[in-house]
């Protein structure tokens, strides 16, 4: 069992790395064994055991990074750009993590066989990530109230769970027309703001 205390700098830097290889290395062959990562990473098998016990729990790992990241994201956008347009590009964010989660797809499908919670964890926070967006917009007066994120991910997760040729590109539609329903009715909608929705 991997230890609650801090790590050490030089073990940090071992965790990072193999958590970095990982990543490249499930992105470009989804049958990546554990040596394969461990010498990405430049450190031995036995050093990736001490950090991960499992194969499923290196790749749990990295996609709950994955998640970390983009549900991340909001507070950025949002002192970027006006709540509206922090949505729509966050939208876009999910249809890529989506497209990432898909390149890992078959290695992804090694944990569902177990009890682990990260899926349900990851739309947990992937709807409150998608909350704080949209009650930004609701404050502003640019996105209607009646949505929650839970439902907004619902339906673009419908289209980014499909596995046919051309489904990022639907997406990218689906997030746009999600966009401007979203807009649709809110408080401060001018005629014009109605009129390119």
């Amino acid at each position: 069992m991997p230890s609650s205390r801090p790590l050490r700098a030089d073990a940090r830097r071992n965790r990072e790395a193999l958590l970095t290889a990982a990543r490249e290395a499930f992105l470009a062959d989804e049958d990546a064994h554990v040596e394969e990562i461990a010498h990405r990473a430049g450190v031995s098998v036995g050093t990736l055991y001490r950090h991960f016990e499992t194969r499923e729990a290196l790749i749990a790992e990295v996609y709950r990074q994955e998640v970390a990241e983009l549900c991340a994201a909001p507070a950025g956008l949002l002192a970027r750009q006006a709540p509206d347009d922090a949505l729509r590009a966050f939208l876009l964010l999910l249809v890529e993590h989506a497209a990432v989660g898909r390149g890992m797809g078959e290695v992804l499908e090694s944990i569902m066989a177990t009890d682990s919670p990260i899926f349900e964890d990851a739309r947990l926070e992937m709807a409150g990530a998608l909350d704080e967006l949209l009650a930004a917009g609701v404050a502003a007066g640019l996105v209607r109230e009646d949505v929650s994120g839970r439902v907004v991910l619902r339906a673009l997760g419908g289209i980014c769970g499909l596995r046919a040729e051309g489904w990022k590109d639907d997406a990218i539609r689906i997030a746009t027309i999600l966009h401007d329903g979203l807009r649709h009715g809110a408080a401060g909608a001018t005629g014009q703001d109605a009129a390119r929705v």
